[in-house]
C-alpha cells in the first residue's frame, strides 16, 4: 500500500523545509508550487519531491492538480505550515493498510506563535479536524478561491487522534488579522463570481452566530482573550467578504 504526501504552496521557502522533513516516511512526495518566486522549488527538489509548477487562479484547481499528480494508493495532503509528528505515522500507516473507507480526518493542533490553542476554532477560520488522509480518487476540490468545498467518493472512516499535526496557523495577532483580510478578499471574489453576495442582514446574523458558536459551543472561552479573538475573526469573515463584494466589487472581481 503506497502512500503519497502532497503539499500545495506558494512562496513558502521559510516553512517548507520543516514540513517536507516531517513527510519523509511517505513513499512519494509531491509538491505543487503556484506562481512561486522564492527558493521553494529548490527546497522541494532537495527533499526528493516530484515538483509541479504553474499558475492557478483558484485554490480548488491547484489542489486537484496536485492530487492528480500523486500515484500512491492513499494520499496525505498537508499545508506548508503543518508538521506531521513522527509518532503519528504508525497510525497513518495502519489506517491506510486496513481501512475500507474513502477518507479519514486527522487531529490538528493549532499554534499562534508558540501558544497551542485547543478550543474555539471554526467558522472557516480554523479547525481541529481535517479530512486529509484519503484514497486516490476519493477527494475532489470545488472551483473556489478560499476554503473550497469538497466532493467525496466513499465513506468517512475513524478519526486519527493519536497525535496532532502541528499547524503553525499564525505568527501573532497581526498575522491573524492579515489572514482575515486575505481570506475575506478571496471570499468576496468567490461571491462575485457566483453572482450572489447575499444580504447585509443575513451576513450580520451569520457574524453573530459564528461568534457565539466559536466562543460558547466550541469553548473558546477556555482560551481567554485568544478565544475571543478567534471567535471575532471567525464571525467577521463572512461579513467582511460580503461588504467587500458589495462596496468594492471592482477591486475583488476576478
Amino acid at each position: 500500500m503506497r502512500l503519497s504526501a502532497l503539499v500545495v504552496a506558494r512562496n513558502e521557502a521559510a516553512r517548507l523545509p520543516a514540513c517536507l522533513a516531517s513527510l519523509a516516511p511517505a513513499d512519494e512526495l509531491v509538491v505543487v508550487l503556484d506562481r512561486s518566486t522564492d527558493e521553494s522549488a529548490a527546497i522541494a527538489r532537495s527533499h526528493g519531491a516530484r515538483l509541479l509548477e504553474g499558475g492557478w487562479a483558484l485554490e480548488g484547481e491547484r489542489r486537484n492538480a496536485g492530487i492528480a499528480a500523486c500515484t500512491g494508493d492513499w494520499i496525505l495532503e498537508v499545508d506548508a505550515d503543518e508538521r506531521v509528528p513522527p509518532e503519528l505515522w504508525a497510525a497513518i500507516r495502519r489506517v491506510a493498510a486496513t481501512s475500507p473507507h474513502g477518507f479519514h480526518r486527522l487531529r490538528i493542533d493549532n499554534y499562534v506563535g508558540e501558544r497551542l490553542i485547543l478550543h474555539g476554532w471554526g467558522g472557516s477560520f480554523g479547525t481541529t479536524l481535517k479530512p486529509i488522509l484519503f484514497r486516490r480518487g476519493a477527494k475532489h476540490w470545488r472551483a473556489q478561491r478560499v476554503h473550497p468545498g469538497l466532493d467525496w467518493t466513499g465513506t468517512e472512516g475513524e478519526r486519527i487522534t493519536e497525535a496532532g499535526i502541528r499547524h503553525e496557523v499564525d505568527r501573532d495577532i497581526s498575522d491573524m488579522l492579515r489572514r482575515l483580510d486575505r481570506y475575506s478578499s478571496a471570499k468576496a471574489a468567490d461571491l462575485l463570481a457566483a453572482g450572489d453576495i447575499g444580504s447585509l442582514p443575513d451576513n450580520i446574523r451569520r457574524c453573530l452566530s459564528r461568534i457565539l458558536k466559536c466562543y460558547v459551543a466550541r469553548r473558546g472561552y477556555r482560551e481567554g482573550g485568544w478565544g475571543l479573538l478567534i471567535a471575532l475573526c471567525a464571525g467577521l469573515f463572512p461579513l467582511l467578504a460580503h461588504l467587500k463584494a458589495r462596496l468594492e466589487p471592482e477591486r475583488h472581481r476576478g
